[in-house]
């Protein structure tokens, strides 16, 4: 959009517009609304705001994820209109100060190769004659 605002001095060139969008796959309808939003500022301005108040009070507090972040939102500023968890976390990305969950290790045992492996009593045959004949104990 930004593009197409450029090469057309922001839709005052009329002829241009056309072939721009069509070469970009934009629609003429969406370049029009972009020249009419793109000063508007960001909804979540103030909560943007909030969130980097409370990372710089602190050298920690810039490892809060979205639940921490959020539960210090409410306790810090109770009188401001928080809005849900998942919009934290949402500006939070958007400013960049989110952190991506560390995932734990899953394969924390690891097979010892050289240790001896148990004899195979039954061979391979789990077939049983009578009841409890092959029970594993």
């Amino acid at each position: 959009m930004k593009f197409i605002a450029q090469k057309t001095e922001d839709g005052t060139i009329k002829g241009k517009i056309s072939f721009y969008c069509a070469a970009l796959n934009v629609s003429r309808q969406g370049f029009y609304d972009y020249l009419e939003n793109r000063n508007r500022t960001w909804k979540y301005e103030h909560l943007a705001e909030l969130i980097k108040s409370v990372i710089a009070e602190d050298e920690c507090n810039d490892t809060y994820g979205r639940g921490r972040m959020y539960a210090a939102l409410k306790l810090k500023y109770p009188d401001e209109k928080i809005p849900s968890e998942r919009t934290v976390y949402r500006v939070m990305e958007r400013i960049g100060a989110d952190h991506p969950k560390r995932r734990k290790p899953n394969g924390i045992t690891k097979a010892d190769r050289e240790a001896r492996k148990s004899d195979d009593l039954l061979k391979r045959n789990f077939v049983a004659e009578r009841p409890c004949e092959k029970c594993a104990c």
